[in-house]
This record gives structure tokens, sequence and C-alpha cells, in this order.
């Protein structure tokens, strides 16, 4: 299946910085809300699911044999017709 970019931003931030932004996405999915990402003139609305999937990916790029890049990427998925309430590959999610 093809992918298509509705949005995208990246940019260096402080930690606190990156929290805020945490913290807003978190708020608005407690409270039931749409997200609205903007920047510029570029914006985007997604109305997340009761139970979207949240997949949570630690990953290391580059040689293995030198020094790369690393990321930890947070992503939440779900059908546009609003069906896939899947639980995942099993197991708890823990975050320290």
């Amino acid at each position: 299946m093809p992918e298509e970019v509705l949005f995208k931003s990246e940019s260096r931030r402080s930690r606190d910085e990156i929290a805020a932004y945490l913290r807003t996405v978190a708020d608005t999915l407690e409270s039931g809300n749409a997200i609205t990402l903007k920047k510029g003139e570029q914006s985007v609305t997604m109305e997340p699911p009761a139970r979207p999937t949240f997949e949570v990916k630690a990953e290391r790029e580059g040689p293995s044999d030198g020094p790369g890049e690393l990321s930890v990427e947070f992503e939440l998925e779900w059908e546009e017709d609003g069906g896939g309430d899947g639980d995942g590959d099993g197991g708890e999610l823990q975050i320290e």
C-alpha cells in the first residue's frame, strides 16, 4: 500500500519543548478530541478512535562498525474506516 505523507515537521528541540508537545498530545488524546498539527500554512486534523494501535520503536541506523543515528518513535495507527481494533503482539508495554 503506498504511503501518502499528510504532514511532516522535523526540527531540533530541547527536551523540555519535546515534553510539552507530547504532553499536549497526551492531554488531547485523554480528552477524546481530534489532534491538529500546524506549521506555517500546512495543517492537518486527525481524530484517533478510542483504541488505536500504539507502536513504539527504538532504532539504530548506520554502519554496524561505526557510529550511527539513534531514534525513538511513537506512532498511533488506525484504519480510516474505523476498523482494526487489534491488540498487537501481546505483552504489556512499559516506559520507564
